[in-house]
C-alpha cells in the first residue's frame, strides 16, 4: 500500500496535473484509491514532514524533484524513495549510478547539467549579439551546484558572461529580477525548482517588463509567458516513475532499479511574448521548435 491528505490544497491546483499523472500511472498498473492504494501528501522540501511519513509507517514515498527527494533521504535510509523527475541524482549523491542506484532511491533524471547546456545556447541562438546573461537559481537546491558549473561551461562555449542570481524565497525572487536588469543582462536562463515553478507567472511578468528574454526548464513557465523552454514533459516523467513504485512494492529493491533517463525533450516557444518583447525569433531556432505559442 502506498501512502495523501494535503497540508497546503493551494499547492495541490498547481501542481495538479503532476498529481493527476501519478494517479493515471498508478492506475494504469492496477492500483485503485480506496481499495489497494492510499495516498498520503506531504507539500515541502523539508526533512520534518518526510518524517511524519515516515512514522506513518508508509511504504513508498514519492518526490516530484531532486529538491523533496532530498528531504526525505536525510530522513530514511530505509524507506525506498522513487523520485519523478530529478535534476542530477548522481550529481548530488542521492545515487552511487544511474545503472546502479545502490541506495533506497532511484527513478526519473532529465540530466539538469545536460539540459542547462543546451538551453543557454537556445538563448543565445534567440540574441546573438547578446554578451551577458542572468541564471536565476535556487540557492539551496543542490543539484543546481553541478549545473551551474555546466552553465559556465556552455557560457564560454557561446562567448557570454554569466550573472548568478541565488534565490531562496519569493522575497528574494521578485527583488533578482530587477537586479539582472540593472546589471546589465541581455537575458537569464530560470533553473527549475518548486519556487520558480510557484512563481512562473509572476516571472514571466517581470521579465516582460524588464524586456529580458528567458529561457525555462521546464514547459509551464512557457505557458504562462516565458519566452521559452527545453525540457521534458514533466508529466510524463511522473507517469512513468509509477512503475518504479509498483515493482518497489512488489518487492524489488530500488538499489537494483536503473534510474530512467527523459527520452525526449521539447523546444517550446511563445510568439506572443517574443512580439511583447519586440525580438524577432531566428527560423532556424523556431523550425526546430517542438511547439509554438502564438
Amino acid at each position: 500500500m502506498l501512502v495523501v491528505r494535503s497540508r497546503a490544497p493551494w499547492v495541490c491546483v498547481d501542481y495538479a496535473p503532476r498529481v493527476d499523472a501519478l494517479r493515471a500511472g498508478l492506475r494504469d498498473l492496477g492500483y485503485i484509491e480506496g481499495q489497494n492504494l492510499s495516498l498520503e501528501f506531504r507539500w515541502a522540501e523539508t526533512p520534518k514532514l518526510a518524517a511524519e511519513l515516515v512514522s506513518a509507517g508508509v511504504d513508498v514515498i514519492f518526490t516530484p524533484s531532486s529538491m523533496e527527494a532530498g528531504a526525505a533521504l536525510e530522513t530514511t535510509k530505509t524507506v525506498p524513495v522513487i523520485f519523478g523527475a530529478h535534476a542530477d541524482p548522481v550529481g548530488v549523491g542521492h545515487v552511487g549510478s544511474l545503472s546502479r542506484p545502490g541506495g533506497n532511491a532511484t527513478g526519473m533524471t532529465m540530466l539538469l547539467t545536460d539540459l542547462v547546456a543546451t538551453e543557454l545556447e537556445a538563448l543565445k541562438e534567440a540574441l546573438p549579439n547578446a554578451r551577458r546573461f542572468g541564471v536565476l537559481f535556487a540557492s539551496s537546491a543542490p543539484s543546481h551546484v553541478p549545473a551551474l558549473e555546466a552553465a559556465e561551461r556552455a557560457a564560454r562555449r557561446v562567448d557570454v558572461e554569466l550573472r548568478h542570481a541565488p534565490v531562496r524565497n519569493d522575497d528574494e525572487l521578485r527583488d533578482a529580477i530587477p537586479q539582472l536588469a540593472q546589471d546589465g543582462v541581455d537575458g537569464f536562463m530560470v533553473f527549475a525548482t518548486p519556487l520558480t515553478f510557484l512563481a512562473r507567472g509572476r516571472i514571466a511578468e517581470l521579465a516582460i517588463r524588464h524586456r529580458l528574454p528567458t529561457v525555462f526548464g521546464t514547459k509551464d513557465n512557457v505557458v504562462a509567458g516565458g519566452l521559452m523552454s527545453y525540457a521534458p514533459d514533466a508529466s510524463a516523467l511522473t507517469r512513468r516513475a509509477a512503475v518504479f513504485v509498483d515493482r518497489v512494492l512488489k518487492g524489488e529493491k530500488p538499489a537494483d532499479l536503473p534510474v530512467e533517463q527523459a527520452s525526449r525533450y521539447e523546444l517550446v516557444i511563445n510568439l506572443k511574448t517574443a512580439k511583447a518583447l519586440n525580438l524577432v525569433i531566428p527560423p532556424t531556432l523556431l523550425a526546430r521548435a517542438d511547439e509554438v505559442i502564438e
